[in-house]
C-alpha cells in the first residue's frame, strides 16, 4: 500500500513538473513573438512612405510645383527656410538666389519623391508640405548642410527629422557656410538684409590653403551724364509695364501665365501666393 502511494505521489509530481514546462515554453514563445512583433512594428515605422511625383518647376529655394495625384500642387519644405528671391514687397535677399539655383538643380537631377509627416498635409495657402527627396537622397539635408537654408517653421507634429536637421544646420553655422558667414544675418524671424550686389555661395573648406584675395577699392564714378542716363533708363524700365484686367485676358497673349518678374504680372492675378500669376 505504501509502495502504491509512493508511485501515485512520483506519478502526480511529474505529470505536474511537465505541465510547468509546457506553460514556461509557451510563455517564452508568446514573448518571443511579442519582441518580434514589436521589432518588426519599429522597421515599419522607421521606413520612409515615398510617393512618386513629376517636377513642374522650381520656384525658388525652399518650394516647387508638381504633378501630384493628376493635379499641378506647390510644395513647400518641411522644416527649412531660405533667403527670399519672389517674395511680393520683399527685396532678394543675399544668398537667395544661390539657394534658388541649387534647389532646381537638386529636383532635376533624378527621380523626385515625397514624404509626409503625422500631421497636416496642406497649409493655410492649400501648398502642400513635405520632405523632398531625389534619388532617395533628402533635399532639405542638402541645403541646410551647404548653408543655403536654416531650420525653421518648426509646428509639431511634422518635426519627423528636427533633430538631424539641427545637426546638419550647426555643422554649416560651425562652418560659416554662405548665410552663417554673415554676421547677424540669420534670425529666429528669418534674414535681415537684401543682396546689394551678386553673392556667391561658399562651399566647405578644403585641405588645400585658398590663395588670399587683395582688398580692392571700389571706382567712384564722378560722371554726372553716366548717371542721368542710368536714371533715363531706370525710368523707362519702371515705364515698360502691361496692364490686363484679367487672367483670361493675360493667357491670350502668355498662354503660360507670367512670373513676378514679368512686367504684366499683378499680384492680384497671383491667388496661390507662388510669384507666378495665371498658370495653368
Amino acid at each position: 500500500m505504501k509502495k502504491a502511494i509512493l508511485s501515485f505521489a512520483a506519478l502526480t509530481l511529474s505529470l505536474s513538473l511537465a505541465a510547468c514546462g509546457s506553460n514556461d515554453a509557451e510563455k517564452a514563445s508568446s514573448e518571443k513573438e511579442t519582441q518580434q512583433d514589436v521589432k518588426d512594428a519599429e522597421q515599419k515605422t522607421d521606413q520612409k512612405e515615398l510617393v512618386d511625383v513629376t517636377l513642374d518647376r522650381a520656384v525658388d529655394g525652399d518650394t516647387i510645383k508638381v504633378s501630384y495625384n493628376g493635379n499641378v500642387d506647390t510644395v513647400r519644405y518641411l522644416l527649412i527656410d531660405t533667403p527670399e528671391t519672389k517674395k511680393p514687397n520683399s527685396c532678394v535677399q543675399p544668398y537667395g538666389e544661390d539657394a534658388s539655383k541649387r534647389n532646381k538643380e537638386l529636383v532635376n537631377s533624378g527621380k523626385l519623391q515625397l514624404e509626409f509627416d503625422k500631421g497636416d498635409r496642406r497649409d493655410k495657402y492649400g501648398r502642400l508640405l513635405a520632405y523632398v527627396y531625389v534619388d532617395g537622397k533628402s533635399v532639405e539635408e542638402t541645403l541646410l548642410q551647404e548653408g543655403l537654408a536654416r531650420v525653421a517653421y518648426v509646428y509639431e507634429p511634422n518635426t519627423r527629422y528636427i533633430e538631424q536637421y539641427r545637426k546638419d544646420e550647426q555643422e554649416a553655422k560651425t562652418e560659416k557656410l554662405s548665410i552663417w558667414s554673415k554676421n547677424g544675418y540669420v534670425t529666429d524671424r528669418g534674414f535681415n538684409g537684401c543682396a546689394k550686389e551678386k553673392t556667391t555661395a561658399v562651399k566647405k573648406a578644403t585641405t588645400s590653403k585658398p590663395a588670399t584675395s587683395q582688398p580692392t577699392t571700389p571706382k567712384v564714378s564722378n560722371d554726372s551724364s553716366a548717371t542721368s542716363e542710368n536714371e533715363a533708363s531706370s525710368s523707362a524700365l519702371t515705364r515698360e509695364t502691361e496692364t490686363f484686367k484679367n487672367c483670361t485676358e493675360l493667357r491670350k497673349k502668355y498662354p503660360n501665365g507670367v512670373p513676378s518678374s514679368h512686367p504684366a504680372y499683378q499680384s492680384k492675378m497671383d491667388r496661390d501666393h507662388d510669384n507666378y500669376a495665371c498658370e495653368r
